[in-house]
């Protein structure tokens, strides 16, 4: 039995249709080709923020919109890459006068369209760069040709590059920044039950009870490994330990995601959180911002990722800098930070 409560001709349409009319003043939709855009954008952006992916995996990309993170988000179908002219005619619609910046996820289809895309933009004259995320543990090996795929960080890079573009950086500066922003940033995934698929129905591959995929991906495909659940203090200390561990230099400062998969519970979801934020407390390491829910899931997968990514003391007001999107969660009020211009209407492109 399908569990998925999706039309049957179209559904990346018609969620995208619903999501912009959810969200009137904050997004624009373009349907030939789709993509979405932000309406406003910060007066000192100077270089439009692109990024996109397969479907499924809402909020991811499109739920984060807005003033403050991306100027537009391309979707794919479930789980496929957008294709070229998508990523093209929406890196058009938002270039600023510095060029765009893609933010990419580590796929093979995600890098060759975007790729794609970024030579017709050279070919017009709009200078881009790439960002390329790849922070999942589990693909860390010699023999992945492909390398390390981009899960969870994507959103923490994507809301530190909107907060580094609303300072006024250029193209270069923010592309070298994302870089480093990606680098610092690395999770690891785990799941009870697989995501169902929308074309059969039924889950994308079965467990058996009492067993977890370690190390699961975000696409349907097995992890690693699979183990007998070790239990809920158990799992958690491995999965932070292998994280924090694998972190480039002894991070005294980090920002920390936990995210659903998909099916999992709030209750799951801060329960995890807790204790997550107690070990790193043992550890001696300071959490400067903290995100929990939804926000790179896999349909509705059941389980959770752990992120972190080494927060530089000069990359923090970029991580609380106002962002205004449909599904980004507002940041707290700093008392000490500089008060934020406001924000003014996106200016005409090219």
């Amino acid at each position: 039995m399908n569990r998925l409560f999706l039309p049957a001709h179209t559904p990346v349409e018609q969620a995208l249709r619903g999501l912009a009319l959810a969200h009137p003043g904050l997004l624009e939709l373009h349907e030939d080709p789709l993509y979405v855009t932000a309406r406003q954008r910060h007066p000192a952006r100077r270089v439009g923020i692109v990024s996109g992916g397969g479907s499924g995996h809402e909020p991811l990309h499109t739920g984060f919109v807005g003033p403050g993170m991306l100027d537009a988000a391309v979707p794919g179908r479930v789980f496929a890459s957008p294709h070229n002219r998508q990523v093209y005619e929406a890196s058009r619609a938002v270039a600023g006068p510095d060029g765009v910046l893609h933010v990419v996820k580590n796929y093979t289809g995600d890098r060759i369209n975007f790729g794609i895309a970024a030579e017709r933009l050279r070919a017009d004259g709009v200078p881009v760069r790439r960002v390329l995320v790849d922070d999942d543990l589990a693909s860390e090996s010699a023999e992945t040709a492909t390398g390390r795929r981009g899960t969870g960080a994507t959103v923490l890079v994507e809301k530190l590059l909107g907060g580094a573009a609303d300072s006024g950086l250029g193209l270069d500066e923010l592309a070298s920044l994302g870089a480093d922003f990606a680098a610092a940033s690395r999770s690891v995934a785990v799941a009870a039950r697989a995501h169902t698929t929308p074309s059969r129905g039924g889950e994308a591959f079965e467990l058996p009870d009492g067993t977890l995929e370690y190390g699961v991906g975000i696409h349907g495909e097995r992890a690693a490994s699979t183990l007998e659940h070790p239990g809920f203090e158990a799992l958690i200390d491995r999965m932070t330990e292998q994280v924090v561990n694998s972190l480039s230099e002894a991070a005294r400062s980090v920002v920390l995601l936990v995210n659903g998969l998909g099916s999992t519970t709030l209750l799951e979801l801060y329960a995890v959180h807790a204790r997550v934020s107690e070990l790193l407390d043992e550890r001696g390491v300071t959490v400067a911002g903290r995100l929990v829910g939804t926000f790179v899931p896999a349909l509705d997968m059941s389980g959770f990722s752990l992120t972190l990514t080494a927060l530089r003391d000069d990359w923090a007001p970029f991580w609380h800098a106002p962002a205004r999107t449909p599904a980004f969660p507002a940041p707290s009020a700093f008392p000490d930070l500089p008060a934020f211009p406001a924000l003014a209407a996106q200016e005409p492109v090219r």
